[in-house]
């Protein structure tokens, strides 16, 4: 059995920038949700999410000490900075917007994960 759920309700996100490139960092709580970032949330599906937003390519790195995956986000910010007419210019509002994702989890993946404010039995 399988279940679809928004990251936000199980994950946590941070965002930053550097020129145009905007990087996301995604963060597992357990090792099964870790695993299932690593199935579900591929540089393919962060693209598409972003839509518009992002015109370059996305690519990913694995932080398996920390559970992580890091996004590289080219060509995402409108120049950045100063050059940027955009409202968030800095990418701070893209670790929110990447929560808004939502994947499929697999019996097991919410073993021992706190989800929303309850724990998965």
């Amino acid at each position: 059995m399988s279940v679809e759920i928004a990251l936000a309700d199980v994950a946590q996100a941070r965002s930053g920038d550097k020129g145009d490139l905007a990087n996301v960092a995604l963060f597992a709580p357990t090792d099964a949700l870790y695993a299932a970032f690593l199935r579900e949330v591929t540089s393919e599906r962060v693209r598409a999410h972003f839509g518009r937003y992002v015109q370059g390519r996305v690519e990913r790195f694995e932080v398996p000490n920390v559970r992580a995956l890091n996004f590289v986000l080219h060509e995402a910010l409108g120049g950045g900075g100063a050059r940027s007419l955009r409202s968030d210019p800095l990418g701070k509002s893209y670790g929110s917007l990447l929560l808004r994702l939502r994947i499929r989890l697999e019996e097991g993946d919410l073993d021992g994960a706190i989800v929303g404010r309850r724990a998965a039995r």
